[in-house]
């Protein structure tokens, strides 16, 4: 839907909102109430079915929890200040809903499925393996895909295995001739120089263990 993702139609997609508002709220609270029980994966789900059963209500509320002064502006111009307001009051209302509506909105406009945010992790010693072992959960917003716990030459693996995924999709690009944006190619860089800095940390730390006597 690119004409609505690209915001040039929001009078139309606001109207079919207003005329199911009163149901549409009271979504919305139940939403609100699963974000704050915890229930993150729940929630995405049934925002993707949103997404699936009713775009115009879907982009409506989601470019709404954006708060963008250029949408609300447009629907002044396009409809009425009173319009305008009414979707204002819902960033207001629901803004723990702001971030789910903006990844499945990503998903929907960019081909995604359930995009990595953030990683959490804890690292601890385990005496019997003699090893450290680091537990790890990717998130996606607030909800956790899944929870791993591994030695580091395990978690490095899978480090390993997604940079060779990385050349791997950058070669299709080179060997196709297809564009890689401006922004996803800065971001690569950066994602560069910090792995450089990792690596460099790392070999150091190696280094050392190898001089480190080993107990019997």
């Amino acid at each position: 839907m690119d004409d609505v993702e690209g915001e040039t139609m929001p009078g139309a997609i606001v109207e079919a909102f207003l005329e199911r508002e009163a149901g549409v709220r009271a979504l919305l609270e139940e939403l609100e109430k699963m974000t704050i029980e915890g229930r993150h994966g729940e929630v995405r789900e049934r925002v993707r079915n949103l997404a699936d059963s009713d775009e115009s209500v879907f982009y409506t509320v989601a470019f709404s929890l954006t708060n963008s002064r250029q949408f609300f502006g447009d629907v002044e111009a396009q409809l009425d200040v009173t319009a305008a307001d009414r979707l204002r009051d819902l960033a207001e209302t629901y803004p723990t809903l702001a971030e789910p509506f903006n990844i499945v909105r990503t998903e929907r406009a960019e081909d995604r499925l359930n995009p990595v945010t953030d990683t959490s992790y804890t690292v601890t010693y385990h005496h019997g393996v003699e090893s450290p072992m680091i537990a790890y959960s990717p998130l996606s917003g607030d909800q956790q895909l899944y929870e791993s716990r591994g030695t580091p030459s395990e978690v490095l693996r899978v480090s390993t295995d997604l940079a060779a995924a990385t050349t791997d999709a950058l070669d299709v690009a080179l060997e196709n001739d297809y564009s890689v944006n401006t922004e996803e190619l800065s971001a690569l860089i950066d994602r560069r120089e910090e792995l450089e800095t990792e690596l460099s940390k790392l070999r150091d730390q190696l280094d050392e263990l190898r001089r480190t006597p080993v107990e019997e």
